[in-house]
C-alpha cells in the first residue's frame, strides 16, 4: 500500500523546490507540477460538485469513479514513466458521456455556465479540466507523456459538459442558454 504520511510537513520545499514521485527534484512551477497539479485541481472541483445533494446517484458514482481515476493519473504524470491511464478509461467516459446524453435535447445555442449550484460547480469543473489539459500538452512539448493522458482530459471535459447539463435540468429544469441576439 506504500507509505502513509505521519508527518504533513517536511520543510523540504521551502527552496522553491518539490519532490517527484522518482525521488527527483525540480521547481515547483516545473511544467511537470503545473501538470499534475492542475490535475489535482480537477479532481478538487469534482468534489465540490459531489458535496452537492441534486446530483443523481448515477452522476454521483460516475464522478467518484473520475476521482479514482484523476488520482491515478495525477500519480502517472507524478511518477515520469509510469503509465496508469489506458484507453479503456476513455472508452468508459464515452459510454457514461453517451448514455447521459442520450437523453437532452439537442444544442442549438450555447449554452452559459449556470442552472443551478451542482450545474454552475460543474462547468467550473470543465473549465478547470481543459486548463490540465492545456497544462499536459505543454509538459508533452518537452517531455514524454502518454497519449492516453492527454485524450482522458479532452473525453472527461466534453463529459463534465454534458454533466452539467444534466444537473441543470435536475435542479432548475432547464440551461441557462445565450442569447447572442440581445439588445444590439
Amino acid at each position: 500500500m506504500g507509505n502513509r504520511l505521519s508527518k504533513i510537513y517536511t520543510r523540504t520545499g521551502d527552496d522553491g523546490t518539490t519532490g517527484l514521485g522518482d525521488g527527483t527534484r525540480v521547481p515547483k512551477d516545473d511544467a511537470r507540477v503545473e501538470a499534475y497539479g492542475t490535475v489535482d485541481e480537477t479532481n478538487s472541483t469534482i468534489g465540490v460538485v459531489l458535496a452537492h445533494a441534486a446530483v443523481p446517484d448515477e452522476v454521483r458514482r460516475c464522478l467518484i469513479e473520475v476521482q479514482h481515476d484523476l488520482f491515478d493519473l495525477g500519480g502517472e504524470l507524478c511518477i515520469p514513466g509510469s503509465r496508469v491511464i489506458t484507453d479503456e478509461h476513455t472508452a468508459r467516459l464515452e459510454n457514461d458521456l453517451d448514455r447521459f446524453n442520450e437523453d437532452l435535447p439537442r444544442l442549438k445555442e450555447f449554452i452559459l455556465p449556470g442552472g443551478g449550484p451542482a450545474a454552475a460547480a460543474c462547468h467550473v469543473a470543465r473549465t478547470v479540466c481543459r486548463r490540465a489539459e492545456r497544462q499536459v500538452w505543454t509538459l508533452a512539448d518537452g517531455d514524454h507523456v502518454a497519449f492516453e493522458v492527454p485524450r482522458y482530459l479532452n473525453r472527461l471535459s466534453d463529459l463534465l459538459f454534458v454533466v452539467a447539463r444534466v444537473l441543470a435540468r435536475a435542479e432548475s429544469g432547464s440551461e441557462v442558454l445565450w442569447r447572442h441576439d440581445r439588445g444590439r
